[in-house]
């Protein structure tokens, strides 16, 4: 691994003539992560929601109550919903039928001023442009008029002139966008029906006028969404797998000058807060103004409420918002008539104005909730009351583990053998499950930018326990330690000494559970690590196939098949490797550890929803949830120790 950066011989003349540029969809075509993130399997998925999204914004507009989303067996999809269908008539500054307007030209769109959306989330006007141009093809069936009009289009380029294909249809209206995603573009071109269905689920609690079907005619199922109870019935949805406090969410709405705003929240008896904002059916993953102007008003009603009713004692403390969101599921939806993202992805609100409107309602609803439901508000008080101690008791425990200066003398894990360079991103720590394996990475390592730390046995559980109690578990604090970037609301990621943190366990049942109970530490309590794709796994081969003096590894048992068929089973040994410890330090390194010859995976978080579920079901306490995962995908088990 080189760590010096040459300089190729650049060319130093800039003029007018290497000035590019680009004629209509080619700048989406040539830089596809700007407007959908990326080229994976995320940013495939995110076609189909741009399409889904204009259907959205025509239900918001009160126009639409059905769409219908279809998997069709060449994994081409369509989107049709019953709104009032895109404008067909010529669009006079074009001069071109509005609809291939607006899937032709980057930012043309009904939604930058003007009646036809008062709330819309697709307020950039690149959505269906986007989808066009990343397309091999993509057809337009457009329903108005008493007509069915039809156009088609290739790689964003129209192909047809817009015809009339239907005639004297009556009063039906609406649209249909069937698209095929561009091979050249794209790493995976492979609808998930997981995926797809998350998203869907998600925007009938939302918008709960609206009828959603999803239908794979690959696997020939059809699913069907409806939620006439919204958002109450999403905060029921995401607590299905937690015991909750009281038995109904608390529910209260409000709408000041043009916004809407909605809010439903659930105690359960959990230690981590789960929750989630959404501005005109947008995911807002990073918050904003309306999530900022709910936790103010939440914290202040429930110090206001302990103080009155002498929960709170004069000399005690104020709860903090940390104490009061211990345990909380709670959805936050506003519906704003301009809002101000933070780019394409918009994933944060910035509206300034939003956050004292969703104060003022919050505050309002909360305050008449706790004052008409006393056994209610003393539950949420007794919880907050209990997070309080536990986090004096955990900020103790931090101070141990928190990284401190070079001036201030504190040192490393003794365990930990650090590597020699001190540039992180160059660097690599490796979780090795025990000290035999351990010793075997530390000798066979490249001591230059990897790291090893070696685990003792099963870390904690961090879904069933308090921050003062992981705190106190001696494998978390030296992880924490060696990683430098704090915990928690410490975190730190710039101060992270490392920017690989690879997981290596035997591949048998106990490798796994110790992998899950590292990741569910890592998601929970050092999110960021696995936000930025930190985090790896490494792959260790589960046989040595020794014939004469060659000497193979097989990662998989299809892979010794595939080996064995090869080079034929005669005189050939093969061992079935039990765990790390079994490999000596030349042959860890060059099977698991050797950048030039190891795969590892990198753990990603397509959606915070989806990840905070699974680690609820595996490592949280209700049993059931857990058998019904166990018998769904035991199925998928690839190595499974008997």
């Amino acid at each position: 691994m080189s760590k010096s950066i040459q300089k190729k011989n650049l060319n130093t003349d800039y003029n007018a003539d290497q000035i590019e540029v680009l004629e209509g969809l080619e700048a989406v075509r040539r830089r596809p992560g700007m407007y959908i993130g990326s080229t994976s399997s995320r940013g495939l998925h995110h076609l189909v929601f741009e399409v889904v999204d204009n259907s959205i914004d025509e239900a918001l507009a009160g126009f639409c109550n059905k769409i219908d989303v279809v998997i069709h067996k060449d994994n081409s999809i369509s989107v049709s919903d019953n709104g009032r269908g895109i404008p067909v008539d010529i669009q006079s500054k074009m001069g071109l039928p509005a609809v291939e307007v607006a899937l032709t030209v980057l930012h043309a769109g009904g939604k930058f001023g003007g009646e036809a959306y008062k709330v819309s989330g697709g307020l950039h006007g690149v959505g269906l442009s986007v989808v066009n141009a990343l397309s091999k093809c993509l057809t337009v069936e457009i329903t108005k008029n008493g007509n069915i009009y039809q156009q088609e289009y290739a790689l964003g380029k129209t192909m047809t002139e817009l015809k009339i294909i239907a005639e004297n249809i009556g009063d039906l209206t609406g649209t249909k966008i069937k698209f095929a995603p561009d091979p050249q573009i794209f790493e995976d071109l492979v609808f998930q029906f997981g995926i797809l269905a998350h998203r869907l689920r998600e925007l009938s609690f939302l918008n709960k006028s609206v009828t959603i079907t999803l239908t794979d005619e690959r696997i020939d199922t059809t699913e069907v969404y409806e939620h006439t109870g919204g958002i109450k019935d999403f905060v029921r949805f995401l607590n299905k797998n937690k015991d909750a406090l009281h038995p109904h969410p608390i529910y209260f709405e409000g709408t000041k000058d043009t916004t809407q705003v909605e809010i439903a929240l659930q105690y359960n008896d959990s230690y981590t807060e789960n929750l989630f904002s959404y501005a005109n059916h947008i995911n807002t993953q990073e918050g904003g103004t309306h999530e900022a102007g709910f936790k103010a008003a939440l914290t202040r009603a429930v110090n206001e409420y302990a103080r009155k009713n002498n929960i709170l004692k004069a000399n005690d403390s104020n709860l903090t918002g940390e104490d009061i969101r211990e345990g909380l599921t709670g959805v936050i939806s506003v519906k704003v008539k301009e809002p101000q993202f933070e780019g394409q992805t918009k994933t944060k609100l910035g509206n300034s104005e939003i956050r004292s409107i969703v104060d003022s309602i919050t505050d309002e609803g909360l305050s008449s909730f706790f004052e008409e439901n006393p056994a209610i508000a003393k539950k949420v008080m007794e919880k907050s009351i209990q997070s309080a101690r536990a986090r004096d008791a955990a900020r103790k425990a931090r101070e141990i583990t928190r990284r401190k200066s070079a001036l201030e003398g504190t040192s490393l894990p003794g365990k930990l053998a650090d590597c020699s360079w001190k540039e992180p991103d160059l660097c690599e720590l490796y979780l090795v499950e025990g000290d035999s394996a351990g010793g075997s990475a530390k000798q066979g390592r490249d001591r230059r930018f990897q790291a090893i730390l070696p685990l003792r046995g099963k870390i904690l559980n961090v879904e069933k326990a308090r921050l003062d109690r992981i705190l106190g578990n001696a494998e978390i604090r030296a992880m924490i330690t060696a990683m430098g970037t704090g915990i928690s609301d410490d975190f730190n990621l710039e101060k992270a000494r490392y920017h690989k943190l690879i997981i290596m366990t035997d591949a048998d049942v106990d490798g796994s559970h110790i992998r899950t109970l590292l990741l569910t530490f890592f998601y929970r309590y050092m999110r960021p690590l696995v936000e930025n794709k930190y985090i790896y796994i490494a792959q260790p081969p589960l046989f040595k196939i020794k014939k004469g003096k060659k000497l193979i590894y097989a990662y998989s048992d299809q892979e010794l098949a595939d080996i064995l068929g090869r080079i034929g089973k005669e005189k050939t040994e093969i061992q079935r490797y039990k765990g790390l410890g079994e490999m000596n330090a030349d042959q860890l390194w060059e099977t698991t550890m050797d950048p030039e010859k190891r795969t590892i995976l990198q753990v990603t978080m397509e959606d915070a929803m989806i990840a905070d579920e699974t680690f609820t079901i595996l490592m949280g306490d209700k049993v059931e949830p857990r058998r019904a995962f166990i018998n769904q995908h035991a199925k998928d088990v690839k190595n499974l120790d008997i």
